[in-house]
């Protein structure tokens, strides 16, 4: 993956993190404590560097929030912050960064630099108001502590992901996310088809008939009526309703669906595979979307269409796993 790729997927993936738990407590511009809390739950090498410090999402955010209300104090100023609710950034708009927080992205990715999570990282230890060295303070460790752990993790020896099997005569995208809840619990998440509107965003909800979620069992799904923040979704009829079926099922380290258009002549069905490794703080899910190729003069045709398929593949990929991080959080 070249360097503008990776900057620009980890540019995304921190900022809707970071919004994310910006509206959790109604504000609508993200510092750089909540850039901290993104890289706590990032599937990165400055995620699993900081989780296997014993930093989790929970710890984190009681440290951010401590050290601000420790700033105020400083100031004499008495206040706190509003009591944190569930996430709402999907929901509402007008989000942003802070002009310190985009200050730091921005020279992650600058000359000589990988703009990597780690990158990010990197610069936000360094960042020089010391807020971060505090909140790792109250985490009980310190940034030569934190970025000495970075530099293993980041190691050839230690920095290795498995790779998505291919099938023959498939196109495929995959993509990993961390999560931050047991294994257990993301597998039964995962496997029950009353929930795969909570991580499909091309299901807006079941026909639910009481039945089991059995090897085989079929269930109709309809698409959304409205986005989440209430605009109406424009669809074509034939393109309504999704068969969803339970293709695959190994509690708990694998679960498999398969979607089709049961109205649409000649649809190519979509495979969405999960496979779940138990990790330091949470899950690692590899999420893995499979569709079937064009044959004969068609492939032809849809040939240089391939990058844009892939892109495409990568953003459901990023809203299912964002998703179902969301879920957890």
């Amino acid at each position: 993956m070249n360097k503008l790729v990776r900057a620009a997927q980890t540019s995304q993936s921190l900022s809707l993190a970071a919004m994310e738990e910006a509206s959790r407590v109604g504000l609508r511009e993200a510092g750089i404590g909540h850039l901290f809390l993104a890289l706590v739950i990032n599937d990165q090498s400055a995620g699993r560097a900081l989780r296997s410090m014993g930093i989790d999402l929970d710890a984190a955010r009681r440290a951010v929030e401590e050290q601000h209300e420790a700033q105020l104090a400083s100031l004499g100023i008495e206040a706190s912050f509003p009591e944190a609710g569930r996430i709402v950034f999907h929901e509402t708009d007008g989000y942003a960064w802070s002009p310190r927080a985009l200050d730091l992205i921005t020279k992650s990715s600058g000359k000589n630099k990988t703009g990597d999570a780690a990158a990010v990282l990197r610069e936000l230890v360094a960042e020089p108001s010391g807020l971060i060295a505090e909140i790792l303070d109250r985490l009980g460790t310190t940034p030569e502590a934190l970025l000495n752990q970075l530099d293993q993790i980041d190691s050839p020896a230690e920095n290795t992901k498995p790779v998505a099997a291919k099938v023959k005569g498939r196109a495929s995208g995959s993509m990993e996310t961390f999560v931050p809840a047991p294994m257990e619990e993301v597998w039964e998440f995962l496997a029950d088809p009353i929930l795969v509107p909570e991580w499909e965003p091309s299901i807006g909800s079941i026909e639910h008939t009481g039945q089991e979620a059995t090897l085989g069992g079929v269930w109709q799904g309809l698409a959304p009526a409205s986005h989440p923040d209430g605009k109406p979704v424009n669809i074509k009829p034939q393109y309504r309703r999704r068969s969803i079926e339970l293709v695959s099922a190994h509690r708990p380290e694998r679960i498999a669906w398969n979607f089709a258009h049961p109205d649409v002549s000649r649809s190519s069905s979509v495979l969405m595979e999960f496979t779940l490794v138990n990790t330091t703080g949470g899950t690692q899910v590899q999420i893995t979307k499979s569709w079937s190729r064009r044959n004969g003069w068609r492939s032809l045709v849809a040939l240089p269409l391939r990058p844009i398929q892939k892109f495409l593949a990568w953003i459901t990929l990023f809203q299912t796993g964002s998703a179902i991080s969301r879920a957890f959080r």
